[in-house]
């Protein structure tokens, strides 16, 4: 069996149990994600466990069950959260030579909070208030993901001669950066036009389509960056042909609390 074939075999199944449970919401869609950053916790501990020093497991455990007891805390601070991600995210990024992502404080902090924080705001997005106009959101944030990857992949592939991060992740491109672009806005428009009442205006979530396409693509090169620093090529065999669940879900990581704050502010504004 071919990778492609490994990869369809486990995609088509994932997504739709995926869309599945963020249809049905409520307690079954966030049982899911907490499930999720369960393996997560697990996978990015493994890496870290690769360096000289690992997090502290049971600290970053008790980090992430804290962050998802306090949810309603935690979403009323939506206009930190992303801040917070982005700050861990870029530590990472820049402390490499200096053996910041080595030390087990920031291990155990990046641990028990980037990953757990990314997958609560996940489950945010659907905003359980609106019923199904909240599905609509969400899946408007699943198909500009997707379109974004998918549109960056073909565009790097046949257009690619500059590459973004040639120490972290050889194969980005500038070229594929920019074409995730309009896989994003594709995803975007494809989601407001099937949805029977989309609860925002087309024109005023074009900046959706920007945090997508910016912090997307740095949410996968933070997770290169660990899995490189680690000597590991997935954050785990788990998904046959995809890795693990921090290669699945590392761009909607790092974007879904940009997204959560800038349709909470789209829709409680007044606009």
């Amino acid at each position: 069996m071919n990778e492609l074939t490994k990869r369809i075999l486990i995609a088509v199944p994932a997504a739709a149990l995926l869309l599945w449970l963020t249809w049905l919401g409520g307690l079954p869609f966030k049982a899911l994600f907490a499930l999720i950053t369960a393996i997560t916790l697990w996978e990015v501990h493994r890496m870290f466990n690769e360096l000289k020093t690992s997090d502290y497991i049971i600290l970053s455990v008790l980090l992430a069950s804290g962050i998802w007891l306090a949810s309603d805390y935690v979403f009323g601070a939506y206009f930190l959260i992303p801040f917070i991600l982005l700050v861990l995210s870029l530590i990472l990024l820049t402390g490499r030579k200096r053996g910041t992502a080595e030390n087990p404080l920031f291990s155990t902090l990046f641990n028990g909070v980037y990953a757990p924080l990314g997958f609560l705001m996940i489950a945010g997005i659907r905003f359980p208030e609106l019923d199904i106009a909240g599905f609509w959101l969400i899946l408007s944030f699943y198909l500009m993901i997707w379109g974004n990857d998918v549109f960056a992949y073909f565009g790097g592939k046949n257009f690619g001669k500059h590459p973004m991060a040639p120490n972290i992740s050889p194969k980005k491109t500038w070229e594929g950066f920019f074409s995730g672009f309009v896989g994003a806005v594709a995803g975007f428009s494809i989601a407001y036009f099937i949805a029977d009442d989309f609860p925002l205006p087309y024109w005023v979530c074009a900046p959706a389509v920007l945090i997508v396409s910016i912090f997307g693509p740095l949410g996968d090169i933070t997770a290169s960056s660990l899995k490189r620093l680690a000597g590991v090529k997935d954050s785990s065999a788990l998904l046959p042909g995809h890795g693990g669940f921090f290669d699945r879900f590392d761009s909607m990581i790092l974007s879904a609390p940009f997204m959560y704050a800038l349709y909470y502010y789209l829709l409680y504004s007044g606009i």
